[in-house]
């Protein structure tokens, strides 16, 4: 990967059930990442109270459904961020399925901003890790 990462850029490592947001501090050709928030999932049904595609679940275990809608949750968090111009570059790096699920549901705004995408679970991976895998 030798995708350049802007300075400034919004970094966001998630999995199905938490988040952290980083900021690259460094420069566009060296990756400094500071870490600014880390978020847990809740288990309500979502910030709308509705399931995670806006209807109720067909055969979903609780932990699916708990996924899906920290999902749904960030990725209006991301829709947000993006039309209140809170950043400018995206990277955004999930497991699989976590990217799976984010991806139909951002704004054309967020994929216009989005640098880069990694379908890796390093949320739990410390920050230098975090940094050799955008590097």
């Amino acid at each position: 990967m030798s995708v350049k990462i802007p300075e400034g850029a919004l970094v966001v490592v998630a999995d199905g059930g938490s988040v952290r947001f980083f900021t690259n501090t460094g420069s566009d050709h060296e990756l400094v990442l500071k870490q600014h928030a880390q978020l847990e999932g809740t288990n309500e049904s979502s910030a709308s109270g509705q399931g995670p595609a806006g209807s109720g679940p067909s055969e979903q275990s609780p932990s699916q459904l708990g996924e899906a809608t920290f999902a749904k949750q960030l990725a209006e968090q991301l829709n947000e961020g993006a039309l209140n111009n809170r950043y400018t570059d995206l990277v955004l790096v999930a497991d699989p399925s976590t990217l799976g699920r984010i991806r139909p549901l951002l704004h054309k705004q967020v994929q216009q901003r989005l640098v880069q995408d990694l379908a890796k679970d390093l949320t739990n991976s410390p920050l230098d890790e975090i940094q050799r895998a955008l590097s």
